[in-house]
């Protein structure tokens, strides 16, 4: 059923009235602000000073950063799977994947030591949330990074299932070194930059920073609560 607007051209014509203009105005002009300090912080800096801030941050949300090579990737995720005690695994299908060079670990490496792989996939349906459920570790990759905050933003649509991020123990987050943005504000341009260009971009954008936390109760901090208890962000030196 499609929705109807009741009594539109009223209600913009109390409000014009209220803002006392003479006429109602056809369109709207954005605004042309004297000052923009939501874009001066950390503005000026490089991506490896970036990467310096994103690290302090992780410390302040208890997640571990590493940071490694491309052709030292596998073994990083490997060493992490094996720190978290192993799987099961479930990642994204994403073509990042095979660039990385991890499909041999998936497919191969860890399957021959009885670690499960299951890789997202949307022709199973929510069967997908359950794998996702019963696993270990989620493994995900960051469309951009805020250093600021240590935030990864994830993109989710049909490959990439937003409980990858959230159901498993632990999550693992690869993140491109190169997409490192200072803060939110860069992220928002982005996407509104690609929204314009006209593609589609998911309405499921999630913005994680670190494991799940609450201090709801007596502001005693609690990790764990409603989400991985355990993260590690993994930066890919793609410079």
């Amino acid at each position: 059923m499609t929705g109807q607007i009741q009594n539109r051209q009223a209600f913009i014509e109390k409000i014009s009235q209220k803002l006392k203009r003479s006429e109602v105005p056809s369109a709207i002009e954005r605004p042309q602000w004297a000052y923009t300090p939501q874009y001066n912080v950390l503005r000026d800096k490089t991506q490896d000073e970036l990467l310096e801030v994103l690290q302090k941050q992780c410390k302040l949300i208890n997640t571990t950063c590493k940071v490694t090579q491309l052709a030292d990737l596998q073994e990083a995720v490997y060493e992490t799977i094996q720190s978290y005690g192993g799987g099961p695994v479930i990642a994204w299908q994403d073509e990042r994947v095979q660039q990385y060079g991890l499909s041999e670990l998936f497919n191969e490496r860890l399957p021959k030591e009885q670690v499960t792989v299951h890789i997202w996939d949307p022709v199973i349906g929510r069967e997908n949330i359950s794998l996702a459920e019963k696993a270990n570790i989620g493994i995900t990759i960051a469309e951009q990074t805020l250093a600021e905050s240590g935030t990864a933003v994830l993109l989710s649509h049909k490959n990439h299932g937003r409980t990858v991020s959230f159901l498993p123990e632990k999550s693992i987050i690869l993140i491109p070194k190169s997409t490192i943005v200072p803060r939110m504000t860069q992220a928002a341009v982005e996407i509104r930059k690609r929204i314009l260009q006209g593609e589609k971009v998911p309405s499921c954008i999630n913005f994680i920073s670190g494991p799940s936390n609450s201090a709801d109760i007596e502001m005693i901090l609690v990790v764990g609560v409603h989400g991985p208890m355990c993260m590690t962000y993994i930066v890919i030196d793609d410079l």
